[in-house]
C-alpha cells in the first residue's frame, strides 16, 4: 500500500461538463511528490509557449500533497498551478487553511480544469462524488458571500474556495479565496484570473475519507512529541502573527516605503502593539497547525468600521501603509478586507496602488484618467483606487493588471517605477537590504516571490542554519558572500515544501532536525525508504523542472534582473549605500545549479536530475 495518497486526481473539462479520474504512477510521485512539483510536471506536459492563459487550452491545477490530511504539524496548505495571465509564463500560487485537507477528505488528491463553461458554475464535491452547479445566482457576489451561501446549501462542514469579482472580470492580480471570512488566500500569479476565464466561481468540499499513513504508530508518536516543541519556538509568530517584527525591519531597511523610493517611516501606528490593543479579537490556524499566527480583526467605529474578519498579514501592512504611506492601521485592514472579498492579491494591488500614486504625483496620471485623486498617504484615495480596479474602472482597469501592463500604456518613465519582475510585483522585501532577497528574485520561476527561497529570515538572525539538508552559513546583510550557496540549497528546500504542501514556518520551528523530521515522516506517511541525498535531489529536480518551463518559452540570463528602481535608486534608513550585486552573484549560482552562462540547465545537469527524457 502506497500510503499519503488517495489515488485519484478529478480531471474536469469545463467546456463539456465532463469528469474523469486520473492519477499519476508511483515512480511520478516519488519524483514530484504533490504540489507545486507534481503541477510543474503536469503544466509542463499539457501547455507551452503558445497557450494562452485566459484560454480554453490553459490547465487550473489544485494539488495536496502527501501529508496532506495526516496529522503532520502545520500540513495544511494546497497550490495552485496554471500558465499565468500576470507573467505569460510558469505561475503558481500557494494557500492555507483547510480547504486542501478538505479536498483530501472528499476522496481526491487534485483537481485538474480544463476548457470554459457556457455559463457560470461551481463544482461541489462530497466523498469522492462531483457535480458540477449552476452558479448564477453567486456570480457577481464577493468571496466571502459566496462561501456563506455555499456552506448553507451544502452544510456546515463544507469547506470553500473561489473568486470574487477581481477573478469574475479576469484582472491579472485576480486572485482565490478559501475559508471563508477566515481570508486564506492563493493569492499571485493572477491565478484567479485563470478561474474567472472559465466560469468557475468556485469549489465546494467536504468529506470523512481517511488518509492512510503505512506507519502510523511510528508516525503518531514523532508528531505528539515535536507538536509542542514548534510551538514553543514560534511564540514570537503566534503572539504577533506575521507583522511582529514591523519595527525591526523598518529599522534595518527591509520594508517599501513610498513606492519603493525612500527607506524610512514612522511604523509605530502599525504596529502590533497597536494591532493587539485596538484591532484584535481572535486568533485562528490553518489545519494541524503547531503556530496560529492568524489575526482576526474587529473595527468597532469609525470610516472602516466591521465586524470580525481576517486581519491583514506583514505583506498587505507593509504595502497599503509605509509603500502607500499610510499610517493609519484602520484603513489598511479595511483595505485587507476588500481585496479578500473582491478577490485581489494585496501584494499586487498595493504595489499597484502605489504606482498610481507616484505617476499622479509626477504628473503622469491625471485625475479625469484615474476617476479620482491619487495622492501619497491619503487612505481615501487608496480605498477609491482599490475598488475602481476590482470593478475595472477608468484607468484602473490597467492597474487591475499590473504594473508592467499599467506602464506600458502609460509610456514615458514609468516603467522605471514599476517594480516587479517578470510581470509579477515585489513582495515587502528590498533587495537593496540584503543581496540574497535580490537573486531571489532575480531567479524565482514565478516572477518576484519572497518564498522562493526565503531567506529574508536567515539575514535577520545573521546566519542560515542548513535545517540538516547543508553546513551552517554566517551571513553579511549588504554582501553579496555566500548568498549564491545559501539561496541554491533553500531554492530546493522551499520546492519540497511547496510539493509536500507543508507551511514554511514549519522550518523555523523544526530548525536543525528539519531534514531528518522530513524524510521520517515521509518515509512513515508513504512507506518509501527516502534518504538524505533523494530528497534534496527531489527539491533541486522542481526547481529546474520550472526553470525549464521558462527557458522553453525563450527565458534566459537577460531575464534574471531587477527592475531599474532597485538597480539605480539609493534609499533613505538602513539600507541606503546597497544595491545587490546580480550579475556577479548569477555567476556563481548558475555554477552551483550546473546551468551554462546563459542560465540554462546543462545537459548533464538535466540527465544528473532525471530530467533529460521527458523535456
Amino acid at each position: 500500500m502506497l500510503g499519503g495518497y488517495l489515488g485519484k486526481i478529478l480531471r474536469v473539462d469545463l467546456t463539456k461538463g465532463e469528469f474523469k479520474d486520473t492519477f499519476y504512477d508511483e515512480d511520478t510521485l516519488r519524483k514530484y511528490l504533490g504540489g507545486s512539483g507534481l503541477g510543474a510536471r503536469i503544466l509542463y506536459d499539457e501547455t507551452g509557449p503558445e497557450t494562452d492563459p485566459l484560454g480554453p487550452d490553459n490547465l487550473l491545477i489544485f494539488l495536496t500533497g502527501p501529508i496532506e490530511g495526516t496529522k503532520m504539524p502545520n500540513a495544511g496548505r494546497y497550490e495552485v498551478i496554471t500558465r499565468s495571465p500576470l507573467t505569460g509564463s510558469y505561475g503558481e500560487a500557494n494557500s492555507g487553511g483547510k480547504w486542501g485537507v478538505r479536498l483530501k477528505k472528499a476522496g481526491y488528491d487534485g483537481l485538474i480544469f480544463t476548457g470554459i463553461s457556457p455559463k457560470p458554475v461551481y463544482l461541489n464535491i462530497n466523498n469522492g462524488t462531483p457535480e458540477l452547479l449552476d452558479a448564477s445566482d453567486l456570480w457577481g457576489k464577493d468571496a466571502y458571500e459566496a462561501d456563506v451561501i455555499l456552506r448553507e446549501r451544502h452544510g456546515r462542514r463544507t469547506c470553500t474556495c473561489g473568486i470574487g469579482v477581481a477573478g469574475e472580470l479576469c484582472s491579472r492580480l485576480a486572485c482565490i479565496m478559501n475559508d471563508g471570512e477566515d481570508g486564506r488566500t492563493a493569492g499571485r500569479c493572477g491565478v484567479g484570473a485563470v478561474m474567472g476565464s472559465k466560469r468557475l466561481k468556485a469549489i465546494s468540499v467536504d468529506g470523512n475519507i481517511d488518509t492512510p499513513v503505512v506507519k502510523e504508530k511510528e508516525f503518531n508518536e514523532s508528531v505528539k512529541k515535536w507538536a509542542p516543541i514548534i510551538m514553543n519556538n514560534m511564540e514570537a509568530m503566534r503572539e504577533g502573527g506575521t507583522s511582529c517584527a514591523i519595527p525591526f525591519i523598518e529599522e534595518i531597511g527591509d520594508i517599501p516605503v513610498k513606492n519603493w523610493a525612500e527607506g524610512s517611516f514612522n511604523v509605530e501606528s502599525i504596529s502590533t502593539p497597536v494591532m493587539n490593543a485596538s484591532f484584535l479579537a481572535g486568533r485562528y490556524s490553518c489545519a494541524n497547525c503547531s503556530i496560529r499566527c492568524g489575526r482576526v480583526v474587529e473595527i468597532k467605529e469609525g470610516p472602516y468600521k466591521c465586524e470580525k474578519s481576517a486581519g491583514p498579514e506583514y505583506e498587505t501592512i507593509a504595502l497599503f501603509g509605509p509603500n502607500c504611506m499610510i499610517d493609519d492601521l484602520g484603513a489598511i485592514c479595511h483595505a485587507n478586507e476588500l481585496c479578500n472579498r473582491y478577490g485581489l492579491d494585496t501584494i499586487g494591488a498595493a504595489n499597484a496602488v502605489s504606482f498610481a500614486m507616484e505617476a499622479y504625483e509626477r504628473g503622469l496620471l491625471t485625475e479625469e484618467q484615474l476617476g479620482c485623486k491619487a495622492r501619497f498617504g491619503n487612505a481615501e484615495d487608496m480605498i477609491t483606487i482599490l475598488k475602481k480596479m476590482a470593478f475595472r474602472e477608468d484607468f484602473c482597469a490597467l492597474l487591475a493588471d499590473g504594473t508592467r501592463i499599467a506602464a506600458e500604456e502609460l509610456g514615458g518613465i514609468s516603467s522605471e517605477f514599476a517594480v516587479q519582475q517578470r510581470g509579477m510585483e515585489f513582495p515587502a522585501h528590498d533587495p537593496r537590504y540584503a543581496d540574497s532577497i535580490g537573486l531571489q528574485y532575480a531567479v524565482s520561476p514565478r516572477g518576484a516571490c519572497h518564498l522562493s527561497a526565503n531567506c529574508h529570515g536567515e539575514e535577520y538572525g545573521g546566519m542560515y542554519g542548513g535545517y540538516g539538508f547543508g553546513e551552517p552559513i554566517k551571513l553579511k546583510n549588504h554582501s553579496a558572500e555566500k548568498k549564491p550557496e545559501m539561496n541554491f540549497e533553500l531554492e530546493n528546500i522551499m520546492c519540497l515544501c511547496d510539493s509536500m504542501t507543508c507551511c514554511k514556518f514549519l522550518l523555523g520551528g523544526i530548525g536543525d532536525s528539519t531534514c531528518e523530521l522530513f524524510l521520517f515522516w515521509l518515509n512513515c506517511i508513504t512507506g518509501w525508504d527516502l534518504d538524505k541525498e533523494e530528497l534534496i535531489k527531489i527539491g533541486e529536480r522542481i526547481f529546474n523542472l520550472k526553470r525549464m518551463y521558462l527557458v522553453r518559452d525563450g527565458q534566459s540570463r537577460k531575464d534574471d534582473k531587477l527592475p531599474p528602481r532597485m538597480r539605480k535608486r539609493r534609499m533613505t534608513g538602513g539600507s541606503a549605500d546597497n544595491i545587490p550585486d546580480i550579475d556577479g552573484m548569477l555567476d556563481r549560482y548558475y555554477e552551483l545549479r550546473g546551468w551554462d552562462e546563459f542560465g540554462i540547465p546543462t545537459k548533464e545537469t538535466l540527465a544528473r536530475l532525471d530530467l533529460l527524457d521527458t523535456l
